[in-house]
């Protein structure tokens, strides 16, 4: 499942950003990237891409964890690079912090993508 925001390094083991994104979610759940760390791509993203993932927490994904606890991201924030190394599309909302790609427990897809689109958030 991807959900888009409405408009408006994962690279080493320490990791260079303080403070959390969200309230249920760190940096590193948003930025992790299996690519990235096999290749060596820096996947820190900067100032506007870290302001639109705290907006993504705030108005999608911790709404969505207080519901349902179990849903995980699978990608947010890619750099280009990362972008690239995953065949993901140039001009991706990925790249600026206003995607994410999830896995949501067996069972609730359904109910969680019609709350999604009740707040106005598209979903692939």
């Amino acid at each position: 499942m991807v959900v888009v925001a409405r408009s408006a390094s994962a690279k080493g083991a320490a990791f260079p950003l303080a403070g959390r994104p969200g309230r249920y979610w760190t940096w590193e759940e948003l930025t992790v990237s299996p690519a990235a760390r096999r290749l060596g791509l820096d996947n820190t993203p900067g100032p506007a891409a870290r302001a639109n993932l705290r907006r993504l927490c705030a108005e999608v994904l911790d709404p969505l964890r207080e519901r349902w606890p179990g849903v995980r991201v699978n990608s947010a924030f890619r750099s280009v690079a990362v972008n690239r190394a995953v065949g993901g599309v140039e001009g991706s909302r990925h790249l600026v912090g206003l995607a994410a790609d999830l896995a949501v427990p067996v069972g609730d897809r359904a109910a969680i993508v019609a709350w999604l689109r009740g707040r106005g958030v598209h979903v692939l």
